[in-house]
């Protein structure tokens, strides 16, 4: 089985690949049409919710950068 990978892209959305479903707070699953690709919306503008319409462009600024979170509180 793929590792799921999941891309933040500067000013855009968060890009997921491989092998994952997506579902509601309810645990139903949403129908991707057999897509291992899809963009998830970050700035909210989206009227396509929770998945990336491309509503964002000019409207969210984010400058996408890896960085290492603190360690887990026990």
């Amino acid at each position: 089985m793929a590792k799921t990978k999941i891309t933040v892209i500067t000013n855009s959305a968060l890009k997921i690949e491989g092998d994952f479903e997506i579902v509601d707070k309810q645990g139903n699953v949403y129908d991707l049409g057999g897509r291992q690709i899809v963009s998830l919306c970050r700035c909210g503008l989206s009227a396509n919710k929770p998945f990336c319409d491309g509503a964002h462009k000019g409207n969210f600024e984010f400058e996408a950068t890896a960085f290492n979170l603190p360690p887990k509180k026990d």
